[in-house]
């Protein structure tokens, strides 16, 4: 069969600068947004990653690997434009984070999920000033006004990079509180992910995997991990 994929057509991905400003250049061609802008990045660090993912392609191009370009291209292209309606939405998840839903029982599965979450929840408090009030299973909880305003203001306080790793983050993890914490770098992207998970982990060490789930919960943890680096090279 014909792989429908694109063929590679360079030898070579590299970081370079671009004015003040960093980019990727495929053999000589820097690489364009879809909206035909240049792809100026902050950091070298980023642009090393992005350049890592594109060097990483075989033959052809797998698209959907290329985790960082694609959060580039909505950081350049889209989240300019959407920061407050990206900001109201980190403060969704606020109100149905997935670490403020504790489980109802049995008693290790509770035990094991405030052992993880409690003390991330308490440093969004301490940190940020942003205060959740926990629920058993899947209960609502209304949460204080405050908290969700401070969410918002953390969010609008970062820059067009930052603010699209973070809710790509929420979603990934179903709780802005995680994202919070991975973002600043008090917990790496793959231990949030982890963290997110402990429930299916659980479940599943008592009653089996999954196969199809088993297989969405890798992709997933590919994204994580993709998620690590997009911080990690905002930060170098």
């Amino acid at each position: 069969m014909t792989d429908p994929r694109p063929k590679r057509f360079y030898k070579v991905a590299a970081a370079e600068r671009l004015g003040d400003a960093w980019t990727v250049a495929l053999d000589a061609r820097t690489i364009k947004t879809p909206a035909r802008a240049a792809l100026a990045l902050p950091t070298r660090g980023l642009a090393e990653a992005i350049a890592a993912e594109w060097d990483a392609q075989g033959a052809h191009i797998d698209l959907l690997s290329l985790h960082l370009t694609r959060l580039a291209n909505v950081a350049i292209d889209r989240t300019p434009e959407v920061r407050d309606g990206m900001a109201d939405e980190v403060a969704r998840f606020c109100e149905t984070d997935l670490i403020c839903h504790v489980a109802e029982e049995p008693e290790d599965l509770v035990a094991l999920e405030e052992g993880h979450w409690a003390p991330v929840r308490d440093w969004a408090a301490d940190v940020l000033g942003v205060i959740l009030v926990t629920t058993e299973g899947v209960r609502a909880a209304p949460q204080p006004d405050a908290s969700l305003e401070a969410a918002r203001d953390y969010a609008l306080s970062l820059d067009d990079f930052r603010l699209t790793g973070l809710v790509f983050a929420c979603a990934l993890y179903g709780s802005a509180l995680l994202a919070m914490a991975v973002c600043e770098g008090a917990v790496a992207a793959d231990e949030a992910f982890d963290m997110s998970k402990l429930d299916e982990t659980w479940q599943a060490s008592r009653w089996g995997e999954d196969e199809e789930a088993t297989k969405a919960t890798q992709a997933k943890r590919e994204e994580a991990r993709a998620l690590g680096r997009w911080f990690r090279g905002l930060a170098r």
